[in-house]
């Protein structure tokens, strides 16, 4: 079997033959057409050189999530390393196991046993019994644990990433409903049911995380509330009150913040503004950590970004350590 491939550990004249996956082609016009492959596996991504018009025959029948064979070079265009490809192969589907393609939280116990033990804790029984309606079902349970937190590129595209978001999001949302005296019930139960609608909204199964059908016609934070309302409808019996449940659709609806980026409301109650603050500062913190590492932003020895950060709001990002006279 071919070894992994590290591609954070790329430096230009290395050589490759290796299998990965597509994860996006990108085609782009204008007086000089050319298009572009994102490849990657479990370590990390890299950018193609150009496949110019003319030499993009290796590219035909390619698309993304496929699993490919490239020969080729490191070379580096305005700092960063990019994939300068001789031959791109398509191989059989399954021929390389999807946690050698694709970036992973690694093992998940320890995140289920955070939140079961929170759900374990709340005292409210209508509460439990909704949370029960997913958090009890096997298989939402895989689903959830495979789910990545965000397709292509965002924060915590990992498998796994949205179980790792969900318990960042509950520490950091615990720790704010103590200092507010919120209701820290609620708060646990608008965290584990914030990103529920992404099971249904993104793709991982092929090894490019991408958005589904319904994901771009709907949306995650719609099709959340559409999946609380239907387990709801088909419980036994009603597991809490239409008023409650009217409280735990708004968790999801308005946990985004702001209706620019993607809430249909704003946090009306203290709980739900806590989600949101917890949400962002989960995938905020998960992206400049993720910055720091990427060598498309940092390559060796730089502390100002290279280029911006989308991930941030286009920021760029300064990446220095002071020890400000600590010793060790």
């Amino acid at each position: 079997m071919t070894q992994l491939l590290d591609i954070p550990a790329l430096v230009p004249g290395d050589d490759v033959h290796h299998p990965l996956v597509v994860l996006d082609l990108v085609p782009k016009g204008g007086e000089h057409p050319r298009t572009t492959l994102l490849l990657g596996n479990r370590t990390g991504r890299i950018e193609s050189a150009p496949f110019w018009a003319g030499r993009d025959e290796m590219l035909r029948g390619l698309s993304k999530g496929m699993l490919v064979q490239v020969v080729g070079k490191v070379t580096t265009y305005r700092d960063s390393n990019q994939l300068e490809a001789v031959s791109v192969r398509a191989l059989p589907k399954g021929s390389v196991p999807l946690a050698d393609l694709v970036p992973s939280v690694g093992p998940v116990d320890k995140y289920w046993q955070f939140i079961d033990e929170k759900r374990e804790e709340l005292t409210a029984p209508r509460l439990r019994a909704v949370l029960d309606l997913f958090f009890r079902d096997d298989a939402f349970r895989e689903r959830y644990e495979e789910c990545p937190g965000a397709p292509g590129t965002g924060h915590h595209a990992k498998l796994g990433g949205l179980l790792q978001h969900t318990c960042e999001v509950l520490a950091i949302g615990l720790q704010i409903a103590r200092v507010a005296k919120a209701d820290i019930e609620l708060v646990v139960a608008g965290v584990l049911l914030h990103d529920i609608g992404k099971l249904e909204c993104y793709s991982w199964e092929s090894g490019a995380f991408d958005t589904t059908e319904r994901g771009r016609l709907v949306g995650h934070v719609v099709q959340g509330v559409i999946m609380l309302q239907q387990a709801i409808q088909q419980a036994p019996s009603p597991p809490c009150t239409s008023e409650e449940q009217l409280i735990l659709e708004h968790f999801i609806l308005s946990h985004h913040g702001h209706l620019e980026f993607g809430a249909p409301v704003k946090p009306l109650t203290l709980e739900a503004e806590i989600l949101h603050f917890a949400d962002d500062a989960s995938a905020k913190t998960a992206s400049i950590t993720e910055a720091y590492a990427s060598r498309e932003f940092f390559p060796e020895g730089v502390r100002v970004s290279t280029k911006r950060v989308w991930q941030l709001d286009n920021r760029w990002m300064l990446k220095a350590k002071m020890d400000f006279g600590r010793e060790g």
